[in-house]
């Protein structure tokens, strides 16, 4: 079985997955498109000569009979509507994050799809496919460092453009760090703190750049991240978790090594698409792959995608108070438990 794919958004993210569902990865066909600029989704089925139908709106798209999984990748304040769309719809979803701008339209979504009564929804939280966290996560999970005690990150963009806020630091920038912990040592957060270090001269004067962001779980892990989106040097993840018993690192991103010029340097990543582009592939194969063989997507959940927003909407409190500011989940439903657990894709 195909999986016929219908995708609402030709952007710069759309057309990459667009791309690599009809280029590179297999099972899955493009057979719908829609955008909220038409021109640019004939423009996207021409450039990538796709025999894809262009529809008017995404509740045109999700009601084709032709289309079996909606493809998320609009802006981010039209997800949840279109998500809503595809539950109702019974339609399979692959959404970019944000899943909703707010936790409470995450929690519309989750509760449309315990309604529906089976898991539809998969969010675009990429870091879970990358090689090097899915060997940290195997590391965790086979207590090879002991129980984890602290963990320290850094986000570092090279720059970012004018319409970059504080704020984004958190729902755009640490919502990856918040995802990907969370999976990692499966602890809940309790709190958060963010403080701001000395001022880059490269922030533009509304943005204040670097960040420092404290989270504690509840059981006990605190976890350093640093944020720093005017670096200049490069594109830079870092993570280290330091555990009982030893410490495990992410791997640096391969690159040649060059001797020259009375010089050894190894050129560094620029592109944060370039940086995860494998992770990107595994985790639209995966949603392909699983839907095909248990007809239930496999990955982040739409728990996932409110536990992301819940989180960072208490950074975003924190960034304002400069207090230690409690992170309040609930209960994580049954519906949700024992699934999303990603295939150890290496």
């Amino acid at each position: 079985m195909t999986l016929r794919i219908g995708v609402v958004g030709t952007g710069a993210i759309g057309r990459d997955h667009m791309r690599r569902i009809s280029k590179t990865l297999s099972g899955g066909e493009i057979t719908a498109v829609t955008d909220v600029n038409l021109e640019s989704a004939s423009l996207a089925v021409r450039e990538l000569d796709l025999n894809a139908e262009i529809f008017p709106d995404d509740a045109s798209l999700i009601a084709s009979d032709q289309v079996d999984a909606i493809l998320v990748t609009s802006w981010g304040p039209a997800h949840e509507g279109t998500v809503l769309k595809a539950i109702e719809a019974g339609k399979y979803v692959f959404c970019e994050k944000p899943l909703a701008v707010t936790a409470e339209g995450c929690m519309k979504i989750v509760n449309a799809e315990m309604r529906h009564g089976k898991r539809l929804v998969q969010v675009g939280f990429m870091r879970r496919y990358d090689s090097g966290y899915v060997q940290m996560k195997k590391a965790i999970d086979n207590h090879e460092i002991g129980e984890p005690l602290m963990i320290h990150c850094a986000h570092r963009n090279s720059e970012v453009n004018a319409a970059y806020t504080t704020d984004m630091a958190m729902t755009d920038t640490l919502v990856h760090e918040i995802d990907v912990l969370h999976w990692l040592v499966n602890d809940n957060y309790k709190s958060v703190q963010v403080v701001y270090p000395k001022k880059t001269r490269h922030a533009l004067e509304h943005l204040k750049d670097p960040q420092m962001i404290t989270l504690e779980t509840e059981g006990g892990i605190v976890i350093q991240v640093e944020v720093f989106v005017n670096c200049k040097y490069g594109y830079d993840i870092q993570c280290e978790v330091v555990g009982e018993d030893g410490i495990i690192k992410l791997p640096e991103v391969p690159g040649i090594v060059y001797r020259k010029d009375a010089q050894l340097r190894v050129n560094l990543l620029t592109d944060w698409k370039q940086r995860f582009i494998d992770a990107y592939d595994k985790e639209l194969q995966d949603f392909i792959d699983s839907i095909r063989e248990t007809g239930e997507p496999n990955g982040p959940t739409s728990w996932d995608g409110y536990v992301a927003a819940v989180t960072a909407g208490a950074c975003v409190t924190a960034q304002k108070t400069g207090e230690r500011e409690p992170v309040r989940l609930g209960v994580k439903p049954e519906f949700y438990k024992e699934i999303g657990k990603t295939k150890e894709i290496i």
